[in-house]
């Protein structure tokens, strides 16, 4: 069986969260916080979120749309912000940017709502990575199948969905 020259290496991943300074009452507000919060918050709020919901049989997958839904009662925003498949996206710049659009859009065509206070207002947070490199790597295939079969749902979230941003790809780092 053909070795590669440089293993692959399995990592596992844990996130922390921590609270930004920034809040949303308004839809308005929220349109301003998506143009200057961190790129670690609206992974947080998208990419992360997933990783942590994927079982989700109702509701959003997505933080925003969740919180346009429960907190403002605007449920066609919501299935609007819902409908992002961050699957499309290596870039958050990319992704931050088709958010903005869509809240933009909602803020000019309905002045009134986008001004309307929310039961909840809408925290930003962030995800701050930790990675620990597992005590196994993979030379062959078959060793890649065998630690394949050792991973827990974190270093499968870190190696095939958090990966496409960190390395800018359009598949996973397997």
């Amino acid at each position: 069986m053909n070795a590669t020259a440089q293993p692959f290496q399995f990592v596992t991943a844990a996130y922390l969260t921590r609270i930004e300074n920034q809040r949303a009452m308004t839809m308005a507000e929220l349109l301003a916080c998506l143009g200057h919060s961190s790129d670690a918050a609206i992974f947080y709020h998208t990419f992360q979120t997933l990783g942590q919901h994927h079982f989700l049989t109702e509701g959003f997958s997505n933080d925003f749309a969740q919180w346009v839904l429960a907190s403002l009662n605007q449920p066609m925003l919501a299935e609007r912000l819902a409908s992002i498949d961050i699957r499309d996206y290596v870039s958050i710049a990319e992704l931050r940017a088709d958010l903005r659009h869509i809240v933009a859009e909602f803020c000019e065509s309905y002045p009134k709502q986008a001004e309307q206070s929310a039961f909840e207002p809408f925290y930003f947070c962030q995800a701050v990575e930790v990675t620990r490199p597992l005590p196994w790597d993979a030379k062959t295939l078959a060793g890649f199948r065998a630690g394949l079969e050792r991973l827990s749902h974190a270093s499968f979230y870190y190696h095939f969905v958090a990966s496409r941003l960190r390395l800018q790809l359009r598949t996973n780092d397997f």
